[in-house]
């Protein structure tokens, strides 16, 4: 059977600008197609921007714009931080484009023509900014319960779906299915707000133009989340899959999201697929949000970290591995330049760093930069080669639980205890004995080719800096396989090796 993945971001709104948060969905997706490509999958990686609604509407209306010629600006905002970010996603969808309209239309029709989509009268407290309704007592003192904004009562003609046939149904799937929500406590969120009843939801306004027409009634234009949740097919060239994407990749293996987003991609998608007669995605994960410097991120406080800064500042690889390690993820977190500087001093300058220019300087000083061969191996070396198969093994159980800094911290630990092993065999006083020679080779072996693995371990999460500890080993940098590249010893001896200058240069902090 093929082995394939498929993995998807939400997409994100035109009316932003990327941010942290953003950048950490991204990050956590990438990390993971990587990884499963390292392990022979064919990744269907998928990102996008979702750019119809009133709030682009609005915006473009102020700025003297089509929302059309706005999306077009904004979009480019999104994939140029990507890109710099080293987001390796595959494909690139938008709520504008042609492929996405018919799968939404098809997707309209086909719930309608079940008898799933019925025309109504909605009304009820509006929130523009969230796009959202609200029931009089979900307000807060009138005020929106998510952004705490105004809202107004509005009355429209609208198209409803059946929401309320499908809780029962919903409820046993996620009681049998326990991975279907992460992390556990937003399961038990969703459950709880699934008991408490389900209302048939409105999909359709006509208060504003910029959507995508309801089939044989223009006057509504589809409402944001029945068209946004759609691009997870649409992508893939549902309903007519000339391409034999949706065949191959369909049901996801995994949407992540930011928690804030949770109910749309645990009850309404879920809901939408299942009157459609479609398979659920296996897995929706929500991750925590993050604070700086322990306040809310907020245009007003003018506290919103922005990727690129970041990136100009520290480099691409030490903001990859710090947003990743320093939270667990399913949790929130807090960034701040302090612990960012700490992290790239003692985890990748200190440590990974140390070891490599440790480790090429005395193979160039004791053999000239050629790898030796090893010799027979004592007790301290078995026991540190002895580590790698444990946490490679261990390593493909957190990335399926998404425990990225747990990753992390088991890559740190074989790290770590080169540095130690290096401290433990003394390659320089071996150095000193001449009958010593095949004792010191073997030491040197051991360092070098436990970097190797090292290198192809931090692959997924700092690709560029994988690639150079791979060339400075003799490698191919571009040749990040792990199946059949995972098991000791697969740097040959006789390989030339070069000293490699400091791969994090240390960060004065000011």
């Amino acid at each position: 059977m093929d082995k394939t993945f498929y993995i998807s971001t939400p997409i994100y709104y035109v009316n932003d600008v990327p941010h942290i948060g953003h950048a950490y969905t991204t990050l956590a997706c990438d990390v993971l197609a990587r990884y499963k490509r390292a392990r022979g999958y064919e990744v269907s990686f998928l990102t996008g921007t979702d750019e119809h609604g009133q709030k682009v509407e609005t915006a473009a209306k102020a700025n003297g714009e089509t929302p059309l010629e706005l999306a077009d600006r904004v979009v480019k905002r999104f994939q140029s931080v990507w890109e710099k970010l080293n987001i390796s996603n595959t494909d690139f969808i938008r709520t504008t484009q042609e492929r996405h309209k018919q799968a939404v239309t098809e997707q309209f029709r086909k719930i309608e023509a079940k008898g799933d989509i019925y025309l109504g009268h909605y009304e009820d407290w509006y929130c523009t900014p969230c796009e959202t309704f609200w029931t009089e007592t979900q307000l807060l003192d009138g005020t929106c319960p998510d952004c705490g904004r105004p809202t107004s009562k509005l009355k429209e003609e609208s198209y409803f779906f059946r929401m309320s046939k499908y809780q029962d149904q919903l409820i046993k799937h996620i009681e049998e299915n326990p991975d279907f929500i992460q992390p556990k406590s937003r399961r038990n969120e969703i459950l709880s707000f699934v008991r408490e009843g389900l209302r048939d939801l409105s999909i359709s306004r006509t208060s504003f133009s910029w959507g995508i027409p309801a089939p044989e009634n223009d006057k509504h234009v589809i409402y944001v989340w029945f068209d946004a949740l759609t691009n997870y097919i649409s992508a893939l060239g549902y309903p007519d899959d000339k391409d034999g994407l949706y065949k191959k990749f369909w049901p996801a293996d995994a949407h992540v999201i930011g928690k804030d987003i949770l109910r749309f991609h645990a009850v309404y998608w879920p809901t939408f697929l299942m009157a459609a007669d479609l398979p659920l995605p296996k897995k929706v994960f929500a991750h925590g949000w993050w604070t700086v410097e322990g306040q809310k991120m907020s245009k007003s406080l003018r506290n919103v970290v922005e990727p690129n800064m970041l990136i100009d500042t520290y480099g691409v690889d030490a903001i990859r591995y710090f947003l990743l390690r320093e939270v667990p993820f399913g949790l929130d977190g807090d960034f701040s330049h302090s612990s960012l500087i700490s992290r790239i001093n003692s985890d990748l300058a200190n440590d990974l760093g140390n070891l490599l220019s440790r480790s090429t300087a005395m193979l160039g000083k004791y053999f000239g930069g050629v790898l030796p061969q090893a010799g027979t191996a004592d007790e301290i070396d078995t026991a540190f080669t002895a580590r790698f198969p444990k946490a490679i093994e261990l390593l493909d159980k957190q990335y399926s639980d998404m425990a990225f800094n747990k990753a992390l911290q088991t890559i740190w630990e074989l790290i770590s205890s080169g540095n130690k092993y290096i401290d433990e065999t003394a390659p320089w006083a071996l150095a000193k004995d001449d009958s010593q020679k095949e004792r010191l080779g073997t030491v040197m072996y051991n360092l070098l080719e436990a970097q190797r693995l090292i290198a192809l371990l931090v692959a997924p999460f700092m690709p560029d800096t994988a690639e150079k500890m791979l060339e400075i080993l003799g490698c191919d940098g571009k040749d990040v396989t792990l199946d059949g590249h995972d098991s000791w010893g697969g740097l040959p001896a006789g390989t030339e090796i070069n000293k490699a200058q400091p791969l994090f240069p240390r960060i004065e902090s000011d």
